[in-house]
């Protein structure tokens, strides 16, 4: 039997810690925050301090992130709602990273509630 994408969030989410909003807020300056969305959606607003490594890359960039060299650094991982977050901690912890967690509701939720937002500055090609 087959299983759905949204199987394997339920699965990833049985194995890792997740925090609120609020928790993850409150983490702010005391982690290193990843978000694991696509760089457009990064580009359209994020947590502040966040570093952007996209899902799909996450295993073969994060080691070329000096913030990211110490895999016993806490860390906090967020995406749009929760289920590619989940899914990355999950493959995080299995190359090493030790304190991972995942903040439920992703940006979308944190945005929704009025938190703080950043936005990258655009480049200047002048």
């Amino acid at each position: 039997m087959a299983v759905s994408p949204h199987d394997l969030v339920i699965e990833a989410k049985a194995q890792i810690k997740e925090v609120s909003t609020t928790e993850g807020q409150a983490l702010l300056g005391k982690r290193v925050v990843i978000d694991v969305r696509e760089y457009d959606e990064f580009a359209a607003g994020h947590l502040p301090g966040a570093i952007n490594i996209p899902r799909g890359v996450l295993e073969f960039k994060i080691g070329m992130v000096p913030e990211c060299a110490n895999k016993a650094a806490p860390f906090l991982l967020y995406c749009r709602t929760s289920g590619r977050a989940a899914l990355s901690a999950v493959q995080l912890q299995k190359i090493g990273y030790g304190d991972i967690v995942s903040m439920t509701g992703g940006f979308e939720l944190w945005a929704n509630e009025g938190r703080p937002t950043e936005k990258p500055e655009p480049i200047n090609f002048e």
